[in-house]
């Protein structure tokens, strides 16, 4: 199962193509074992090469500013028409839309599980909730465990009775050296 963070980063890729006006953006959630190389795979198209540029320069921009992650190799993007990001676990495919229907990824990809972006969000967001409510409950334990105990009134006379003893003790001396 991919990380927390490696699905926020696919997500924020996800943004950028949508901001940059990516066509047909799809999110491939591949099978382990047919592929040992990558989780997923973001698929999207742009109506011409700059456009193409564009979109892999924002999600490239996206992820080094908001996560510090950088992409392992781009491959195309001085020809535009099929640009290839490697993120390890997640790898960006940008087309022209001639490529993506002469290539067809998702065709070839059968065992392959199509997400959508709120779906893929939303099992984010109940992750980072459930990895929270882990994290909250033994805190509270520590803290039960680490309170002290209040002093029980037992406690409290048998203090009172060592107290008054000490006073009965010195006051006897007082009395004798007076004699």
């Amino acid at each position: 199962m991919p990380s927390i963070e490696s699905n926020q980063l696919l997500l924020a890729a996800a943004a950028a193509c949508e901001d940059k006006k990516a066509e047909d953006i799809r999110i491939l959630a591949l099978d382990p074992a047919e592929s040992g190389l990558t989780d997923y795979f973001l698929i999207c198209n742009g109506t011409n090469e700059r456009q193409n540029v564009a979109i892999t320069d924002e999600i490239e921009l996206r992820l080094k500013r908001e996560f510090g992650v950088y992409p392992n190799s781009v491959e195309g993007r001085r020809q535009g028409e099929w640009i290839l990001m490697d993120y390890v676990d997640f790898i960006v495919h940008v087309f022209s839309a001639e490529k993506r229907a002469f290539y067809g990824l998702e065709r070839l990809r059968k065992s392959a599980t199509t997400i959508s972006v709120a779906d893929l969000n939303a099992a984010v967001s109940a992750r980072i909730t459930e990895t929270r409510a882990k994290k909250t409950t033994p805190a509270k334990k520590v803290a039960a465990k680490k309170t002290p105990p209040k002093a029980t009134p037992a406690k409290k006379t048998a203090a009172k009775k060592v107290v008054v003893k000490k006073a009965a003790k010195s006051a006897a001396r007082r009395s004798t050296a007076k004699k």
